[in-house]
């Protein structure tokens, strides 16, 4: 018996970190695959670049930062009004400072916390009402396998990563009898402008070596074609370079 893959298109996706690396790819993947994304970044003109891209039959964007409740609702909100209903929310607004608790400034270190925690909970506190109301619906956390094994010179960064555990871990038990699955995507170091200048350098060889953010994606869509009737919960993820 061939298994068929769950047909996904017309779902609409609401898609944070959208302007770069495995946000983007997400966003492109899902558009190729007939859903309706809204993507959410910081910086406008790459957000109006990547819906000039895509079409904007397609997409949506709204700029600025999803930490503040009031952006997250933003963003549901033109979910809602333009493409009718959110059926996947992916949160995956992230950044990262490598080096010693010690490193950075105050305003960093709670930029970091801001960026990493307080904007997973917040886009998904707002789009969840519409999701728990239809009974329907995927929540795909981007987090880092960081989030179960800590490295030295990574604690801030370790630390964020553990709460979106944390955070998937408590969802997992209490959406799934309202029919909205939740997963956690936990990959190794991706090439990405990710942490450059704050740990990473562009052109450093080792970014040859990671996962590239399209691998990410695609993993991303296959979780979201998994059948209703099944519900998986961690994945993670490394090139065939990167020691697990």
């Amino acid at each position: 018996m061939t298994y068929t893959p769950r047909d996904i298109a017309g779902l609409v996706a609401v898609i944070t970190g959208a302007t770069s690396g495995i946000g983007k790819e997400t966003a492109r993947l899902l558009v190729s695959l007939g859903c309706k994304v809204v993507i959410n970044a910081r910086g406008k003109d790459r957000l109006e670049e990547l819906v000039q891209e895509l079409g904007s039959d397609n997409t949506a964007y709204v700029a600025g930062d999803c930490a503040d409740p009031a952006v997250a609702r933003q963003i549901s909100h033109l979910a809602l009004e333009k493409f009718g209903k959110i059926d996947i929310v992916i949160p995956n607004a992230g950044i990262g400072m490598y080096g010693s608790i010690l490193d950075y400034s105050d305003d960093q270190i709670s930029q970091m916390l801001r960026t990493n925690i307080d904007s997973t909970i917040h886009i998904i506190r707002a789009a969840l009402p519409a999701m728990i109301e239809s009974g329907f619906g995927d929540i795909v956390i981007v987090a880092s396998v960081a989030g179960f094994q800590s490295a030295a010179n990574q604690a801030v960064y370790s630390g964020t990563k553990h709460a979106q555990v944390g955070i998937a871990a408590a969802l997992d038990r209490e959406l799934r009898e309202k029919g909205v699955r939740v997963a956690l995507i936990c990959p190794a170091g991706v090439a990405t402008e990710f942490a450059m200048g704050t740990g990473r350098t562009a052109g450093m060889e080792k970014l040859a070596t990671y996962l590239k953010p399209e691998d990410v994606a695609h993993q991303i869509v296959h979780i979201l074609q998994q059948p209703k009737t099944v519900r998986t919960f961690i994945w993670t993820l490394w090139s065939m370079n990167q020691q697990s």
